[in-house]
């Protein structure tokens, strides 16, 4: 029994270093007579599903590290290229956000929470209201998601946006990849690796993260979209281990540096929102 387990370990790891199962069947073996090919060749059209598709699933999941490593010394034909696996991805979770949302709105109406905007409301806030720039500027970018924040026309226009922005995943693709690739620039910069490649390593993390954040729409019925920042920097952390190959130790520090670069630069972008917000509300109360 532990011989096998033993054996399977070992397997497993050949295949998380080298892509190839050791015990598939060679490629050129024929099938057995009567087997039949019904679905050969029927979803190869649709991105979901075609053979590169699911391979690119199946490595992101069980040799991350190791696929962005692959892809970044040429072995482009296996698998889906960053950005159109980036665009398959977050508009497969966009998908399931749209299913699942009626779900969510009929939770919170049950609950006693209102999900509607006012859309006739004239009222403004004043600049003496605003107890930190941090959290109006964050109250700003979600709208959609804090309708109890919406008061004026221009916030109920600003959230209708930002909601329909967020349904086709479109925050998520743009707002995350760049501020990651800025990030891991900045944090990788002593490997000398090319802009291109760390983009492409940016771009299947965030594949790799919207796995976990449809794992979580799903187990709470649209609920919650988001991961844990600790379950993002473990993955981080096996992603920089196996892709640069270097220790642990090393690998939990550059996970560090890139969180805390993505902490900065976003804390950044909602003190500038949050600082033009304010300006908008004097100039609407002058």
């Amino acid at each position: 029994m532990k011989e096998a387990i033993k054996t399977r370990i070992r397997a497993f790891r050949i295949f998380q270093k080298t892509g190839g199962l050791p015990w598939r069947r060679p490629e050129g073996k024929k099938r057995r007579k009567g087997s039949g090919d019904f679905y050969k060749g029927a979803f190869d059209g649709i991105p979901f599903l075609n053979k590169d598709a699911r391979r690119t699933f199946n490595h992101l999941l069980l040799r991350p590290g190791y696929m962005i490593r692959d892809y970044i010394r040429g072995d482009h034909e296996n698998y889906l290229a960053p950005l159109t696996a980036l665009i398959v991805f977050y508009a497969f979770f966009a998908l399931v956000s749209a299913v699942l949302s009626p779900i969510q709105a009929e939770s919170l109406e049950e609950n006693g929470i209102s999900v509607s905007i006012a859309k006739d409301s004239t009222e403004t806030v004043s600049a003496g209201e605003v107890r930190d720039l941090v959290h109006l500027g964050y109250t700003y970018l979600n709208l959609d998601r804090h309708p109890e924040a919406v008061h004026t026309r221009l916030e109920s226009s600003i959230a209708a946006l930002e909601g329909t922005l967020r349904s086709q995943g479109i925050p998520l693709f743009l707002g995350k990849f760049i501020f990651l690739w800025i990030s891991m620039l900045i944090a990788l910069r002593k490997f000398n690796l090319q802009p291109s490649a760390i983009a492409a390593a940016s771009a299947y993390i965030l594949c790799q993260f919207s796995f976990f954040m449809i794992f979580a729409l799903m187990l709470t019925l649209g609920r919650k979209s988001s991961i844990g920042a600790a379950l993002m920097g473990v993955l981080l952390v096996i992603d920089y281990r196996q892709w640069l190959d270097i220790s642990w130790w090393k690998s939990i520090k550059r996970a560090l540096s890139t969180g805390l670069v993505y902490a900065a630069l976003f804390t950044t972008l909602i003190i500038l929102i949050a600082f033009i917000a304010v300006v908008i509300v004097a100039s609407r109360g002058a």
